[in-house]
């Protein structure tokens, strides 16, 4: 191995430290949605250009035409510029998209609001965000809600449910734990809220070997009279576990 390619190994060893860190101190809640994607898509993208460069190191292939083979080293680069230039792109769109706004602004832009009335709008831009599908988005505006009224259950609930099945969906155990002690947060905070009792009795459905918790978490659910929205959500796990709705 020469000295650039051992360069590029140790740091490429470092950024995914680095990016190893990052969700070590998101799951232990010490690092907010925010600026963990930040530190994501920073790190990402620096190992993806790492890793286009060892590619582009170790590209030697001999050719017995001397024109075919400088052909296909300049194509190999233009590859990797190819490839660069669109993870940048991408890194650029997905920021703008995850780019929390600000405290008591809309997308649009409107004038600074009061701390009661920041917290009602961005509850309202998240639910909007959610509704469509833009659960990231979602999760930046809950995370600014956290950063105005850490104790806030609807922020707290949402959130949790959004990290554990965004982690369930793509089976990262770190992000499934950090929605279950999400969700475990806003129940502890609200005991008698039946929207967060509901999400947690999900996920502990949901998760293996955790039938007995779920079961009891619907039966505590049950127990405070919920919305018929809520019923309808639940009706599913309420049949699994035998609990008439």
């Amino acid at each position: 191995m020469n000295d650039a390619a051992r360069g590029i190994d140790d740091e490429l060893a470092l950024r995914r430290a680095s990016l190893d860190d990052a969700r070590r101190e998101f799951a232990a809640g010490e690092l907010s949605a925010a600026a963990f994607v930040s530190i994501e898509v920073r790190e990402e993208g620096a190992i993806a250009a790492l890793v286009a460069r060892a590619a582009a190191l170790a590209e030697v292939v001999p050719a017995p035409d001397a024109t075919r083979a400088g052909v296909r080293v300049r194509s190999k680069r233009w590859l990797v510029v190819a490839g660069l230039a669109f993870f940048v792109a991408v890194a650029v769109v997905l920021w703008s998209a995850i780019q929390p706004r600000q405290a008591g602004t809309s997308i649009t832009g409107s004038v600074t609001l009061g701390r009661a009335a920041q917290i009602t709008q961005l509850l309202t831009e998240a639910e909007a965000d959610v509704a469509n599908a833009n659960d990231v988005a979602a999760l930046a505006a809950y995370a600014q809600v956290l950063q105005l009224d850490p104790r806030n259950v609807v922020a707290l609930t949402q959130t949790g449910w959004l990290d554990f099945s965004a982690g369930s969906s793509v089976k990262n155990v770190t992000l499934v734990a950090l929605g279950t002690a999400t969700l475990r947060r806003a129940i502890t905070l609200a005991p008698k809220d039946p929207g967060a009792r509901l999400y947690y009795a999900i996920a502990a459905s949901e998760t293996p070997g955790n039938a007995r918790l779920a079961k009891a978490q619907l039966t505590v659910f049950l127990a405070l009279h919920p919305s018929p929205a809520q019923l309808g959500v639940a009706a599913p796990y309420l049949a699994r576990y035998g609990l008439a709705g």
